[in-house]
């Protein structure tokens, strides 16, 4: 069958784990089920995404607590081992990665993720065999931390040098491919952003900033130091644009604002209809831009159509041929808009508060 380990997951060494079959659907079985019944078992959590949310990152949400929190709240009940189902829209024999998270004080056990078509012939398998065995074997590790760098490329403003515009997307991936929609696309469209200006001969009032942001898979570490050396520095962030959701066709952006810059933002947005660009709505804005929150930055992100992102997300399919140049172009050209706005006529408020 086929699995990948889970970021952050514990390997089993040559010895592997091989074990009976425990399927549930939700965290909350371990517990009806108890201690007693899933000690020394491998945790099948085979809850699949759902197929109806149109927006795919709402049901990445609903499902992903099995493969952040599974493998600890299993442990807690003396498993040896998880297999997680895919967090995927697709069919497909190609399993996807990501972060679990563990519990201090709980013994960390091996974890995997299992292609969605191998889950479904795994629960098929159970049905017809309920002490059915299964073995993986796992080689992970965790190397000691090195010193690494976000990547900052910067347009000087010529009348407020000293506030800042930033847009970016995060340098790192999980190594199963090259990361191309998470988040290489994102990396690309900051620097056309600012490739776009210099091309067009615009010189921003304020200084614009495009920011490669390093360890946003395992950690955060370039998010949050950037927003510490931000603070240190005492730099004024008028807002922070991130591109996270892959290179997709635009749609608009989601907006972490002040309610008063929502409202400007959002009578911008006859601007970008011509585009098929249209959502304008308050939302979450992006994982690397969120530590800015707490120093009053108004926060955006780009919204792309979604139906394909989590088809190659975190799997070996994540590579730059399947990203198109139009589409990824057009979704560079809608940050670079919108911070032309924004260096031009400002935000009404630069306190971030409720939405």
């Amino acid at each position: 069958m086929n699995i990948t380990a889970l970021g952050n997951a514990v390997g089993t060494g040559d010895e592997g784990v091989f074990a009976e079959v425990i399927e549930v659907k939700s965290l909350d079985t371990l517990a009806v089920l108890g201690k007693n019944k899933l000690s020394g078992k491998i945790i099948f959590f085979n809850r699949p995404m759902d197929q109806t949310q149109i927006q795919t990152g709402h049901a990445y949400g609903m499902a992903g607590d099995q493969r952040r929190s599974g493998p600890a709240e299993a442990a807690r009940y003396g498993a040896k081992g998880v297999v997680v189902r895919t967090l995927s829209t697709a069919f497909d024999d190609f399993p996807h990665t990501g972060s679990t998270v563990y519990t201090e004080g709980v013994k960390k056990i091996p974890a995997v993720a299992i292609s969605t078509n191998d889950a479904d012939r795994l629960s098929e398998m159970l049905k017809r065999n309920r002490n059915l065995k299964f073995y993986f074997e796992t080689h992970c590790q965790m190397l000691p931390e090195v010193l690494s760098y976000n990547v900052v490329g910067q347009l000087n403003g010529t009348e407020k040098p000293d506030e800042y515009i930033i847009l970016g997307g995060h340098l790192d991936s999980w190594d199963l491919a090259e990361g191309a929609h998470d988040d290489g696309t994102g990396v690309v469209q900051a620097i056309e952003a600012l490739r776009t200006f210099k091309a067009l001969g615009y010189r921003p009032k304020h200084s614009i900033r495009a920011v490669l942001f390093m360890n946003e898979e395992n950690g955060l570490a370039g998010g949050k130091e950037y927003a510490v050396l931000a603070s240190k520095n005492n730099e004024k962030h008028i807002a922070a644009i991130e591109s996270d959701g892959g290179g997709f066709t635009p749609r608009g952006f989601r907006l972490d604002v002040n309610d008063a810059a929502l409202k400007q933002i959002q009578r911008w947005s006859p601007l970008f209809q011509p585009y098929d660009i249209h959502k304008f709505e308050a939302g979450e804005s992006g994982s690397d831009v969120e530590p800015l929150k707490d120093q009053q930055v108004n926060l955006i992100g780009l919204s792309v159509d979604s139906q394909r992102y989590f088809d190659m997300h975190h799997s070996a399919l994540d590579v730059f041929e399947i990203v198109n140049r139009r589409e990824l172009l057009l979704g560079s050209a809608a940050m670079a808009s919108l911070i032309y706005l924004i260096d031009q006529y400002g935000l009404e408020s630069n306190t971030a508060g409720t939405r």
